[in-house]
């Protein structure tokens, strides 16, 4: 077996050396010797390592490896892609992938992995899987000290074969078996669509996945056959991007026919595209407002970017992410791909959003964020200052609303799904309203209960700042005088569990609603029942409503440079 390896090791080495070879010559009419040299020195690393190293080294581990080394000091966007990497990236992609349609999670106590989420109208659905029901067996299989990896690749298959499952479920603890057929999942890229005001419409968008467009297409003519559609919000807040593709057709929706809306270049003629609109547009003057947080990026900035460059709408909420880079799949052999930066992309003003320089990019000091002294000025259509560089500044800028970390921690941990649990078993026949709905004063008291005896790991700044500060006093001598002082803030801090359940009640109960929302009436409940408190949401409802502001915006307001 051995020599056989050893064998296959060297035909490979000799044909990528007659690669190299090949490749050497044609560089070296374009005096670019360097490139051939290089490839030939590698191909002889990797064989000497796999054939003489003191222990046995897999081809495929030091390929891997010597591949992370070769892009560590580009970008974090160009990576080398095995075959079953790509099986992962195709489902990020496109959202769709084969199996029974949920997400899945390893209990607290590692007693085992249960439903997370089924996903409605999946198979895991129709099945009548719960949040909680546990996995006992699959396909025969005991899974009961499996992990999520395992159980979720022992799902997955081709659509249409079948997979017997035994869940432990939640509601009665009673092992029920029952057999699945998977069916190709699609995740949606528009989980919600309704109106949050009068005549005002707002559409949650997720991701650029493959056919988003049909997604966001057919929410828009929902709505417009629900009543007069005067206004609409469209909500990229955490859309971390995707298709480039889909986004150009998203902004046909909303732009007149040829427009052009975003400009591609990098080193090669190949890299060098400009898009635009395909289809006449079906909402050509609806007022629009955008909602960007600091996780608005790629695809979605494109859409968000465009849109305001051409004063088609106004940007509400925080500075977007910053990523002007686009990516394209080149074939390596044997399903493996490089996902390589092949350019930037620049919207209809001509500024990039890339907030990085990775091209500064070294070993010490890492990548570097663009400098004041380097960012440019241009103009929207209306003759606007926006400006390149640090993303997109929203027209609007609203400050961003963040959960205690405490409150994180509680939810990270487990608590609130191990709390849950035993809520849903001693409520079995509630019905939640999602834009109502909320535990009672009882309820609470219950949880408070329940964490008793549970241990939280936090420690609030506040904490480790006095502690801070009682260490420095100490070292540099001004503990005694400080002592009262220190001993009064202390006294005053209550940064105990039991204080902090009071101190951040709110935030621990809004945490606990949306669970409860999710369990009876899934994602698309939750985000229903979070558009009530959502701040943001509401002042972009309040401008579309005040169209003298909304066309004073659009027609003459400057972004702020930083």
């Amino acid at each position: 077996m051995k020599r056989e390896i050893r064998r296959s090791l060297l035909q490979g080495g000799a044909a990528l050396l007659v690669a190299a070879a090949a490749v050497t010559g044609l560089c070296a009419a374009k005096d670019d010797f360097g490139l051939g040299r290089n490839m030939e020195i590698m191909v002889n690393m990797m064989r000497e390592l796999s054939l003489q190293y003191v222990d046995e080294v897999s081809p495929d581990k030091l390929m891997t490896d010597g591949a992370a080394g070769m892009v560590r000091n580009l970008d974090p966007y160009t990576q080398y892609m095995s075959e079953d990497d790509m099986t992962k990236f195709e489902v990020m992609a496109t959202g769709k992938y084969g199996g029974i349609g949920a997400l899945i999670r390893m209990k607290r106590d590692s007693s085992g992995v249960v439903i997370a989420q089924p996903y409605k109208g999946s198979p895991s659905d129709l099945a009548g899987l719960k949040i909680g029901d546990r996995f006992v067996s699959i396909d025969g299989v005991d899974v009961s000290h499996s992990t999520t990896e395992d159980i979720s690749s022992r799902l997955k298959g081709m659509p249409g074969t079948t997979v017997r499952l035994a869940v432990e479920r939640l509601m009665t603890g009673q092992v029920e078996e029952m057999e699945i057929t998977r069916a190709r999942i699609s995740i949606p890229g528009v989980p919600y669509a309704g109106f949050v005001a009068d005549s005002i419409g707002y559409i949650r968008h997720n991701d650029f996945t493959d056919s988003c467009y049909d997604e966001m297409r057919a929410a828009v003519e929902r709505l417009r056959k629900e009543g007069r559609l005067k206004g609409l919000i469209l909500d990229y807040r955490d859309n971390g991007g995707g298709s480039l593709p889909e986004a150009v057709k998203i902004l046909s929706m909303f732009l007149p026919r040829g427009t052009e809306v975003i400009t591609m270049k990098g080193r090669t003629e190949q890299s060098k595209r400009t898009y635009a609109t395909e289809s006449n547009p079906v909402l050509p003057d609806t007022p629009i407002v955008v909602l960007i947080n600091d996780n608005t990026a790629s695809a979605s900035e494109i859409v968000s970017g465009a849109l305001q460059d051409l004063d088609r709408a106004v940007l509400m909420g925080q500075r977007s992410f910053g990523k002007g880079l686009v990516q394209t799949l080149v074939p390596l052999g044997y399903n493996a791909y490089l996902k390589l930066t092949t350019a930037k992309y620049y919207i209809p003003s001509g500024r990039c959003v890339q907030h990085i320089n990775y091209s500064a990019h070294d070993s010490k000091s890492g990548a570097a964020i663009i400098p004041d002294s380097l960012i440019s000025e241009f103009r929207t259509r209306n003759g606007r200052k926006v400006y390149d560089g640090k993303g997109l500044m929203p027209d609007v800028k609203i400050e961003p609303e963040y959960i205690s970390n405490f409150a994180m921690i509680l939810y990270n941990l487990g608590y609130i799904e191990d709390f849950l649990d035993e809520y849903m078993r001693s409520h079995p026949d509630m019905k939640v309203d999602n834009r109502t709905f909320s535990i009672t004063d009882k309820d609470y008291e219950d949880f408070v209960r329940f964490m008793a005896d549970k241990e939280v790991p936090y420690e609030s700044k506040t904490r480790m700042a006095l502690d801070l500060l009682k260490r420095t006093a100490k070292e540099e001598r001004y503990d005694t005088d400080f002592a009262d002082d220190l001993k009064q803030i202390e006294t005053k801090l209550k940064d105990q569990k039991a204080d902090n359940l009071r101190t951040y009640r709110a935030e621990i109960t809004d945490m606990l609603n949306s669970d409860i929302v999710l369990r009876h009436n899934y994602y698309e409940g939750v985000v229903e029942y979070n558009l009530a408190a959502d701040s943001t949401v509401m002042r972009a409802v309040e401008l579309l409503n005040d169209n003298a502001r909304y066309t004073e915006i659009l027609s003459g307001r400057d972004t702020d440079r930083n």
